[in-house]
């Protein structure tokens, strides 16, 4: 029992840690910084400091950081949704894949002919930086949710692009041969094989799970949430020994279970978004210890990382990824605000690590480049967020907590009992609830406005924001979803 003490303040010490990560927000929200590249900067620092903290095992990084992204992007799918998805699908598909490819060829060409790297490390480099992060994107936004498709396309670009980036630089990899050489051919099997495998996982395991959340009841309510995170976890490690892309697997199973019905539902909703929050905080405190500030001005490292960081924001995303946007209907403010909003976050980093047991000459200058360009992303590109928001005309509203709750609880799947946010510009949007000519068979039971309750008359008018739980008669074919989500 000697050990007692010095165990004790050992979990003094990670608590404390937690509690910093937790309130890091409301620190971020003071310092106009966004928290991801607190986490990132500190841990890193903390590294140089401590040396012993840097000593952590790479592989260690690499698996922990693999399953907390699963989490988190089997979290993004749910948010997502099939119905978001199926409105946008063209544009983050199209980007998702397109748009990888193309930064990843644009970076690797600047790379090796403005700063003299060897196509072998450009390659590379170019692959690691080509995802964007959904987690860095609303964390810079804070309580700023952008609405319409303009977000749903950022998100779905995200949750796409890390599964086509990872899956990029693995058969990167594996193609390289010992002398500094890329077989093209297995390079683009190996990624075929991982794109056609894990998609197959990803829906055919997403409609399984979904059969298996209703179906099959458990003696205890906080076990639905837990069997839902084995099941995702599960279609990972499928998808993965098939050698397929596991990440593609559980983004996807996300997506096809996000808009269904469920038991405990919300609660298994709130878990993953609660883990997801967890996940991200250590995959961007894990990769910080992995970083050495002491190697950064070797060889001039940040210097080319610092332009590599400016040309993919001024010139490679702009131009490349805005030539795949042309067939993608949107504003002119919406296309610049996507084209500006595609930071960097853990998975460029994640990817770096890979190249630590690749054999490649110059690892660590690598890893530096990519450092360098992750901490810019999200320090300077990412705090203009707002400001390019504000200028293109991007809609965003605040999402303010509501921390109390009405809850009800049914043994049978409820009938005919939808729920609605009216839309700007929807039928409903600014009209009395007696003007929507809703007959006998519907009729609307509660509305929250500004997280308050109000209270339902014939004369009450409805508002953009609103939500409304509307009842239907199940046995009658009429669907009420037009009047409030649809604009006129």
């Amino acid at each position: 029992m000697e050990d007692v003490g010095p165990f004790g303040l050992v979990i003094l010490v990670v608590a404390l840690a937690a509690l910093a990560a937790v309130l890091s927000n409301r620190i971020s929200a003071r310092l106009l910084i966004p928290a991801p590249v607190l986490f990132l900067v500190c841990a890193a620092a903390a590294s140089y400091v401590f040396p012993s903290l840097g000593q952590v095992s790479t592989t260690a990084v690499q698996r922990v950081v693999t399953v907390a992204l699963a989490v988190v992007l089997f979290d993004g799918g749910m948010h997502i949704g099939w119905a978001r998805f199926r409105s946008s699908a063209f544009p983050i598909v199209w980007i998702g894949v397109v748009g990888t490819f193309a930064t990843a060829g644009g970076l690797a060409a600047a790379a090796h002919w403005l700063f003299g790297l060897d196509w072998s490390a450009s390659l590379v480099i170019g692959t690691a930086l080509s995802p964007t992060d959904p987690a860095v994107v609303f964390s810079v936004l804070g309580r700023r949710e952008v609405t319409g498709r303009t977000g749903v396309i950022l998100e779905g670009e995200s949750g796409a692009n890390d599964p086509v980036g990872i899956a990029l630089m693995v058969s990167i990899l594996a193609a390289t041969s010992g002398a500094g050489g890329i077989d093209v051919g297995g390079a683009i099997a190996n990624f075929a094989l991982q794109m056609a495998v894990g998609g197959a996982v990803g829906i055919s395991g997403g409609r399984l799970l979904l059969v298996f959340m209703r179906r099959v009841q458990l003696p205890n309510e906080g076990l639905y949430a837990l069997r839902t995170l084995a099941g995702a976890l599960a279609l990972y490690g499928i998808a993965t020994v098939a050698h397929g892309s596991g990440f593609l697997a559980v983004f996807i199973a996300g997506i096809m279970i996000g808009d269904e019905a469920a038991p405990y539902k919300g609660d298994i909703r709130r878990f993953h978004a609660s883990l997801s929050s967890i996940a991200e905080i250590v995959v961007f405190v894990l990769l910080g210890l992995t970083v050495n500030l002491g190697t950064l001005p070797d060889r001039n490292a940040w210097l080319i990382g610092l332009g590599m960081a400016i040309a993919l924001t001024l010139v490679i995303r702009p131009v490349l990824v805005g030539l795949a946007l042309i067939p993608v209907k949107l504003r002119p403010g919406e296309r610049a605000f996507v084209l500006w909003a595609g930071l960097k976050g853990a998975v460029p980093i994640l990817l770096g690590t890979f190249v630590f047991s690749s054999g490649m000459p110059g690892t660590t200058r690598i890893y530096d480049v990519i450092f360098i360009v992750v901490a810019f992303s999200v320090l300077v590109q990412g705090g203009l967020v707002p400001w390019v928001a504000a200028r293109c005309r991007i809609p965003m509203h605040t999402v303010e907590p509501t921390p109390w709750g009405l809850g009800l609880r049914f043994t049978e799947p409820p009938q005919g009992l939808e729920r609605y946010r009216v839309a700007s510009g929807a039928q409903a949007d600014g009209r009395a609830i007696r003007d929507l000519g809703l007959g006998d068979d519907i009729w609307i039971s509660f509305i929250l406005r500004n997280g308050r309750s109000i209270q339902v008359h014939p004369s009450t008018v409805l508002a953009a924001g609103d939500e409304v739980l509307v009842q239907v008669d199940p046995d009658e074919p009429t669907h009420p979803e037009k009047l409030f989500t649809r604009p006129q």
